[in-house]
């Protein structure tokens, strides 16, 4: 056990050598077995990192937590070193987000196995694998960041992975942009917090939040820049525009998208709700965002079209959710919902992705009548739909009760807040089955066999433990007893299910989606499909105003200090092209004029004596 704790470093690196090895396919230096052999050695470094982490939690389960540290740099008095913090929930976290890593990489095997780029798709899992493991074990903000800064760079490069497609690079562009925004900010709360604190690592700023002697200005100013990271990480209102056009990419990079790493930037705010706390506005924006997503972003997957962007947008509504819970100061809700919505939502883009590698469509309207066709995708869609709502007694309704538990007395808006998420998740998963599974098959499902083997497996694998996580979490201890819940709070949360259910069966679908003819539904349908016209408003707003800076900006240095620097240029050239005519060759001349420029000096310099 020892041994496993001490070479617990290797968990991070093994994703990175991945990326190492499979370069020269990516690269195309090896030309001759094509792509497949990086593909088998990230695939196995990321089941040595499973296997690794899982002995390392049953080790560190029997001996509590441990940090190990290794110094790398000790020099005039200078020590650099680098921790990793191994608790129980570290390596819960780390289990879920390397194991979701390895599906979602046997999903890619058969989903992506005539890609001509298969080894550089590859190549990036690994890459963005490392950084995640890292984020999740690291015991210090400031090696955080680091490992977030090439999160944010694996993002950019797997979502612009077709990158001959012109929408794939502009969302490939908008979703770094977006990014860089909150680590900017990030970044300048975590140089306020080491000047204050003298610390980057969690536990001694922990402690220094007890005794901080800091004024409420800037805390708040910290509070708020320390929040904007994991609010651009988790595509949170306003930084919320990336997610939806990331699904762009390839739908085994979605599957972890919208499950590990939405999941890896809350945890980070997690981490820092104990800092955070000395600011109370920090906590009531961090409510204010997580609700005002949760009920926007709900409502937006309601209008959407496209199979992967409706889910996308549930995806944001969910983890406004983890936002509300980290500022009411519930930490555990948020672990929760962060555990079991990552297990809902993975299985919820493997069935997206096996309909769409088997139709070559991701539009609502061309899909029907799937489900005698694809049974296996079927089932895994409506068990990914159980653990994803608040259904007794599936992952979900645990995480639901308990935040609706918490909150039912000091914030009975946050309550609703929780259930009209529930209900709306409801009604939209049900309004996909019925356009996508039910009904007469359409042109474009006539023909839609069940996927092979390789993407079938993962999606049996993953419905079996979404199936099995209520058993899972009871035998961790991550419940409480059954006694301590209130039946109140579970009978309004089971009745917000079963209306959604019963609203979304009911409900008349128009499979054409024509618009209606009544004037304020159809002005409704339009502010939600367009996510409340909030890319336009951003225009005429941040955009516009950046761009008249950015042409000010050019028109100062083309004309004020280009100006000024060829005109000094200039005068020097005039001058000097004047001056040659005045050289004579008489050396009296040369040494009157030397004279005259002499005295001229002295008398300047002596002015003032006089």
């Amino acid at each position: 056990m020892q041994f496993l704790i001490q070479w617990s470093w290797l968990i991070p690196m093994y994703g990175l050598v991945g990326a190492l090895l499979a370069l020269p396919w990516a690269t195309r230096l090896i030309r001759r077995t094509g792509p497949r052999p990086a593909m088998y050695i990230n695939v196995l470094m990321t089941a040595l990192a499973s296997l690794h982490g899982l002995l390392l939690m049953q080790a560190i389960w029997n001996t509590g937590t441990q940090v190990v540290s290794f110094e790398w740099l000790s020099v005039a008095g200078l020590n650099l070193s680098a921790s990793l913090d191994l608790s129980a929930v570290n390596l819960i976290f780390l289990e879920l987000t390397v194991g979701l890593s390895l599906l979602a990489q046997v999903f890619a095997m058969g989903y992506l196995e005539k890609d001509w780029a298969l080894a550089r798709f590859f190549a990036l899992m690994g890459f963005f694998e490392g950084a995640i493991s890292g984020v999740i074990l690291s015991s210090s903000l400031f090696s955080s960041y680091f490992l977030l800064e090439m999160l944010t760079l694996s993002t950019y490069l797997i979502v612009g992975f077709w990158y001959a497609q012109p929408l794939v690079i502009t969302a490939a562009r908008d979703a770094f942009l977006t990014k860089r925004v909150g680590d900017v900010l990030l970044f300048m709360g975590l140089i306020a917090l080491s000047t204050y604190a003298g610390s980057l690592r969690f536990d001694d700023l922990y402690n220094w939040v007890k005794n901080a002697e800091i004024t409420p200005l800037a805390a708040t100013l910290t509070g708020l820049a320390l929040i904007a990271g994991p609010t651009g990480k988790c595509a949170q209102f306003p930084l919320h525009l990336w997610l939806d056009e990331a699904m762009e990419g390839p739908s085994p990079a979605s599957i972890l998208r919208n499950s590990v790493v939405v999941t890896c930037g809350a945890y980070v705010l997690i981490k820092l709700q104990p800092v955070v706390v000395i600011s109370p506005i920090t906590l009531d924006v961090l409510i204010a965002i997580g609700a005002i997503t949760a009920v926007g972003a709900s409502f937006v997957s309601l209008a959407q079209i496209d199979f992967k962007r409706t889910f996308s947008y549930s995806t944001s509504a969910y983890i406004g959710l983890v936002f509300i819970a980290v500022g009411t100061e519930w930490p555990g809700v948020a672990f929760m919902l962060l555990f079991t919505h990552a297990l809902g939502k993975a299985l919820i883009f493997m069935s997206v992705g096996s309909i769409i590698y088997s139709t070559n469509n991701q539009d609502l309207t061309e899909l029907g009548g799937l489900w005698s066709r694809m049974p296996a995708t079927t089932i895994a869609y409506l068990t990914g739909s159980l653990g994803l709502t608040g259904i007794l007694p599936f992952g979900c309704f645990w995480a639901f009760c308990l935040g609706i538990e918490f909150l039912w007395q000091e914030h009975p808006l946050l309550v609703g807040v929780f259930l009209l998420v529930n209900f709306v998740t409801v009604l939209n998963l049900v309004r996909v089955y019925r356009l996508v599974f039910l009904g007469q098959p359409q042109p474009k499902t006539h023909r839609t066999p069940e996927v092979g083997w390789l993407m079938a497996v993962p999606m049996v694998t993953l419905s079996t433990i979404v199936l099995l996580v209520p058993g899972i979490m009871w035998r961790m201890a991550l419940l409480p007893p059954l006694a301590y819940f209130n039946l109140a709070a579970i009978a309004v949360l089971v009745g917000s299910g079963v209306l959604g259910l019963a609203v979304g069966w009911y409900l008349p679908l128009n499979r054409a989606w024509s618009r209606s003819s009544m004037m304020w539904l159809r002005v409704l349908q339009d502010w939600l499909g367009n996510d409340f016209y909030t890319e336009k408003l951003y225009e005429g707003t941040v955009v516009r105003l950046v761009s008249r800076l950015s042409a000010l900006s050019n028109w100062l240095d083309r004309y004020v200090i280009d100006g000024a620097v060829n005109f000094v240029g200039a005068a020097s050239l005039l001058s000097g092209e004047g001056l040659k005519y005045s050289a004579s060759g008489r050396s009296q001349n040369y040494i009157l004029t030397i004279m005259l420029g002499v005295g001229l000096v002295a008398l300047m310099t002596t002015w003032k004596m006089w």
